[in-house]
């Protein structure tokens, strides 16, 4: 599913964020990404849905090698990617329906596919009701779950959820996480980001700790292990 060889990233300053990675996620997994800030979390988030690019080394996604795929090539890739950002990006000026619809128009899906898909995933995130609302109508749980919603209209292999939680309360973050959890459970594998150790250390799932561009821990029903 995903795999990852000796992996770096290097900016142009100099400054090595990703150094010497190697992993391998299997499909259907949930796995927590942690560490402290800085330490490189974001870009090797990143990295797994081509928003950058490996300095070296060499990462597999669905059986396409990343580091070599051709631009025109992205978006193929990312149909099978599912991203969820912590700020929402839900597209202001667009209903609830309209967000999660515009995932499958920009790849061309058929009408009556959209209108189905729409309906659907609005329905697994308990927002059907909602379908007519505008963002700024809504509350910050509501919202995340439309990210949601748009994230997983085209049946994606992999989720990618970058603090997920970070902008909520502690009960709509555990809305959140079972909504993951059901999603999961549906056959995606997801890759969570996290700072939360409440949520690390109640559902215990695979911990990947990335210190200083490294991983320092992969542990099978980890604990989050640090102290914010």
């Amino acid at each position: 599913m995903i795999e990852m060889h000796d992996v770096w990233k290097t900016y142009p300053d100099g400054t090595n964020a990703i150094r010497g990675i190697n992993l391998k996620v299997d499909s259907n997994e949930f796995v927590y990404v942690v560490g402290p800030s800085g330490a490189g979390k974001s870009t090797f988030m990143k990295m797994i849905y081509r928003e950058e690019k490996p300095t070296k080394g060499t990462i597999f996604v669905n059986g396409f090698n990343l580091g070599k795929l051709k631009a025109r090539k992205i978006p193929y890739v990312r149909r099978n990617i599912g991203v969820i950002f912590q700020d929402f990006r839900l597209l202001p000026k667009l209903t609830v329906a309209e967000n999660v619809a515009f995932a499958l128009e920009v790849i061309e899906a058929p009408k009556r596919l959209i209108k189905r898909r729409t309906l659907e995933v609005l329905e697994l995130v308990r927002l059907r009701e909602k379908a007519d609302s505008f963002p700024n109508q809504l509350s910050g749980g509501e919202q995340q779950r439309v990210a949601i919603a748009r994230a997983i209209v085209n049946n994606p292999a992999v989720i990618i959820a970058d603090e997920p939680t970070g902008n909520l309360d502690p009960d709509t973050s555990w809305e959140i996480m079972k909504l993951l959890d059901e999603i999961n459970y549906r056959g995606s594998t997801i890759i969570m980001a996290t700072h939360n150790k409440e949520i690390v250390n109640t559902r215990r799932r695979r911990v990947i700790a990335i210190e200083k561009g490294q991983i320092a821990r992969d542990q099978q029903r980890g604990e989050y292990g640090y102290e914010d």
